[in-house]
């Protein structure tokens, strides 16, 4: 009988009293907590236990957590939660576009941290052995192959494309809805859950992330198209080869 690992949270925060906030209320969830205070202690981690997910503050000492993101998105797709105390949308943006999942602002409740934590991880979580597969959902396009249910993307020779959580979610919704124009608000509702911020650019960073991704000219794209004052739209040809 196999016996059962809790996930691993790695909280990087500089901020001692936010470290051990956190590593209490997540580990009185069940979860298995590590804590580092900046980039250093944070390698020094993940080298003793890989994460299953990362908080990550962005203003660390020495090396700040958009350098030290940068530096995981290199080798790693762990989901990955910034947190932040400015409010400052070009941080948002340049996070996203460098590979974080989603972000949180300080101040932040308990709770609503949990609720995104527990998406990242379902998100990331591969389907436990014996239970109910998913239906098959291959999709291909443009010498693309998507699959959906094993959440792989192949490139037109055959290798994996690393995409974060966000960006695979993303791209499933765009390529269920292909040839319907998708507004910003309806984008964030179906990859994320959670109404849009007025004057929120997430999408945008999200989409530009994807087009440097799969298209073969990100800056004239012919998968994932433009509609000004609207959202986007997938317009490249789309075979099922659902089993």
């Amino acid at each position: 009988m196999s016996q059962f690992v809790p996930e691993h949270i790695l909280v990087v925060d500089d901020d001692p009293r936010i470290r051990q906030m956190l590593a209490r209320y997540f580990e009185e969830e069940g979860y298995r907590v590590s804590v580092a205070g900046d980039g250093q202690a944070m390698h020094d981690h993940l080298r003793k236990s890989p994460a299953d997910v990362i908080l990550l503050d962005l203003v660390l000492p020495r090396e700040d957590g958009l350098a030290l993101m940068r530096d995981l998105r290199v080798h790693s797709d762990v989901p990955i939660l910034m947190l932040t105390g400015r409010n400052d949308l070009i941080d948002r943006v340049i996070g996203l576009e460098m590979g974080a999942d989603d972000y949180i602002t300080k101040p932040f409740h308990l709770r609503e941290v949990l609720a995104r934590v527990r998406t990242a991880l379902r998100r990331r979580r591969p389907t436990a052995a014996g239970a109910e597969q998913p239906m098959t959902e291959i999709y291909c396009f443009d010498g693309l192959r998507l699959d959906a249910a094993r959440r792989q993307l192949l490139s037109r020779d055959g290798t994996l494309i690393e995409l974060t959580s966000g960006e695979f979610d993303m791209l499933c919704v765009l390529v269920r809805h292909a040839g319907r124009v998708l507004s910003r608000e309806m984008l964030m509702d179906l990859t994320r859950g959670r109404a849009l911020e007025a004057f929120d650019r997430t999408i945008d960073a999200q989409i530009a992330r994807l087009r440097r991704k799969i298209e073969a000219d990100p800056g004239h794209p012919t998968i994932i198209k433009s509609v000004r004052g609207v959202g986007y739209v997938f317009t490249a040809k789309i075979v099922r080869m659902d089993d």
